[in-house]
């Protein structure tokens, strides 16, 4: 199987079970808590997107990814993760602008993505992954993805509750 279509395929299945899990298991929980305790369960999954840093040694053994993507890569989600954790604080202290941050963290969020994907396409990244480099493409991004959309759907859903 080609690598590329092998990278696709594993992403593929990875969404599928994580919107499945989202669907049927951790939604009916978030729904019986209130808003900042189910924005901060989701927020967790992003405190950890400081792994983009490993890009620095996969380009070091061998990875073609350029420096400005490696950068535009780590530098994203490194300030998705401090977002991520600023909010996560936010929520918990009932800071008056947490809801704004969580917002602030999701639009950040869609750049970084759109970006990273962007440009891992262009420069044919995919067919190149390897060892824990593919292991956060195929298996952390998707559930990365699958709870940024579970965090849109409680903002948008939950707006009028205060908490």
């Amino acid at each position: 199987m080609d690598l590329t279509v092998a990278a696709f395929l594993a992403i593929a299945l990875s969404l599928i079970v994580f919107i499945l899990l989202g669907v049927w298991l951790v939604a009916p929980r978030l729904r019986v808590v209130g808003r900042a305790e189910a924005l901060t369960a989701l927020l967790w999954i992003h405190a950890f997107r400081h792994i983009a840093l490993q890009a620095y040694s996969a380009q070091a053994v061998g990875s073609s990814v350029s420096a400005g993507l490696r950068d535009k890569i780590v530098y994203g989600d490194v300030l998705g993760m401090v977002l991520a954790v600023g909010a996560i604080a936010a929520l918990r202290y009932r800071a008056p602008l947490s809801v704004a941050l969580v917002w602030l963290f999701v639009a950040e969020t869609i750049v970084d993505f759109s970006n990273a994907m962007m440009g891992g396409i262009s420069e044919k990244l995919f067919a190149e992954a390897q060892g824990l480099t593919w292991l956060i493409l195929t298996f952390y991004v998707p559930l990365l993805c699958v709870s940024l959309g579970m965090i849109i759907w409680q903002l948008v859903t939950r707006h009028r509750e205060p908490w």
